[in-house]
């Protein structure tokens, strides 16, 4: 009977868990879900083709947004540029070379502090490092490499994190067989940890696409009704396009708003398909 009624009172306190649980996820996710809702519902009249393919007009209030499309594409794929190739080879030399010393953790303290840095700050180090000390200008390039820096401590921390993740004794063998470290490396371990190098990836791409203050100091204009031709332009992007026409712009039409938030939210959810099918598939191959 003692047993019975341990047994029954494990299973409702299991229960009374799982509920709680169940409560929080929906607390959580319901919120995100309403606002996702809304903003398709008020800004979904505003998506045409036009809206997509054409340039602002009659001071922003008609017309298109390419040019704020465009320029985030840029701007995202500049960072990608610079930020993945150090941001990756920084997460393999601190878990697969750097000794675990001193120096090693002050570097990981520091990485962790950077990522809480405020991204005004990074806007004005980009300001006065990359536009005025220099002389990008005010240019993709500039915002891409400030956005760089601020996406870094991301995709270092994720990065690092995966690599440990991968057990050891796969590297005790590989090594046993014959092959280097950096073979180890490049045909074992980073196979296995890229589900979630990707995932490091894509939450700093996520953050440097939507961010505003770092490219507010560094590349984005108020109104360019053009395409950039090159690294040493300024452009429009949309998280700023989104400031702009929402703050600065007396009688823009509210459709407008919510249709370039739609966009810019469509943006960054296609970023996170693209990454779940890779790194579903990444996954898949996984051999633990």
């Amino acid at each position: 009977m003692a047993t019975q009624s341990s047994s029954a009172s494990r299973l409702a306190t299991q229960r009374i868990g799982f509920s709680l649980m169940t409560l929080m996820t929906l607390l959580t996710v319901t919120p995100i879900l309403l606002v996702v809702a809304y903003i398709v519902w008020q800004g979904a009249p505003a998506i045409s083709v036009e809206f997509l393919t054409g340039f602002p007009r009659e001071g922003m209030k008609a017309g298109g947004i390419l040019p704020a499309i465009v320029g985030t594409f840029y701007l995202t794929l500049g960072t990608a540029v610079f930020a993945v190739p150090l941001g990756l080879g920084a997460a393999i030399y601190l878990s697969e070379y750097a000794p675990d010393n001193r120096w090693t953790r002050l570097i990981r303290l520091a990485i962790i502090n950077l990522a809480g840095i405020p991204s005004v700050v990074y806007g004005l180090f980009g300001l006065g490092l990359f536009v005025l000390f220099l002389r990008f200008g005010t240019s993709i390039l500039a915002a891409s490499l400030t956005l760089s820096i601020m996406t870094l401590p991301v995709i270092i921390s994720t990065a690092e994190e995966a690599l440990r993740a991968v057990p050891q004794s796969f590297r005790v063998v590989s090594i046993s067989l014959g092959a280097t470290r950096w073979q180890t490396i490049r045909r074992i371990v980073l196979p296995q940890a890229l589900p979630g190098i990707l995932t490091g990836v894509i939450l700093g791409l996520e953050r440097a696409a939507g961010e505003t203050a770092p490219i507010l100091f560094t590349g984005a204009a108020f109104f360019l009704p053009r395409l950039p031709h090159s690294p040493l332009d300024a452009t429009m992007a949309l998280p700023y396009h989104l400031f702009v026409i929402s703050t600065q712009v007396p009688g823009m039409p509210v459709e407008i708003q919510y249709g370039t938030a739609l966009v810019l939210l469509v943006f960054v959810l296609g970023m996170n398909v693209i990454a779940s099918v890779i790194r579903s598939r990444a996954r898949a191959k996984r051999q633990w």
